[in-house]
């Protein structure tokens, strides 16, 4: 029988769900998805350009297990730009550090429910208008 797989560590989720290709209509595009984990890798390799080794400390797991999730996910991105499908940032093996809320009106991404305000040109007003990430 196999080990379960030890939660992956994210610290900052992404700001969006997903993008599509400029110029085309969403109904003909089949998307490619990107687990929250891919999406950690690439932010802390290309974004924040720590080494694989650092990166793999902070996400909580081995260097060989990153480089895994990080060839997945510079496969799937590679993936959608030659084919022209869309990129849905969602589900994988993930524990947030913090607690992160979504509004469900305008998208904008929240850090602890005491960080809640109305943002412009948001009709969202209490708790019941969040979404809880993980």
């Amino acid at each position: 029988m196999a080990r379960p797989h030890k939660s992956r560590k994210i610290s900052n989720p992404p700001k969006m769900k997903g993008f599509k290709p400029y110029g085309m209509p969403m109904c003909k595009i089949e998307p490619v998805i990107l687990k929250y984990e891919e999406y950690e890798s690439i932010r802390l390799v290309n974004y924040n350009n720590l080494p694989q080794e650092q990166a793999a400390e902070q996400m909580n797991v081995s260097r060989p297990t990153f480089t895994r999730i990080y060839n997945k996910a510079l496969k799937q991105i590679a993936k959608s730009f030659v084919e022209g499908k869309a990129i849905e940032i969602e589900g994988g093996n993930y524990q947030l550090d913090k607690d992160w809320y979504r509004c469900k009106k305008c998208y904008k991404l929240i850090e602890g429910l005491e960080n809640h305000s109305k943002c412009k040109g948001c009709t969202a007003y209490g708790e019941n208008e969040l979404l809880k990430l993980n």
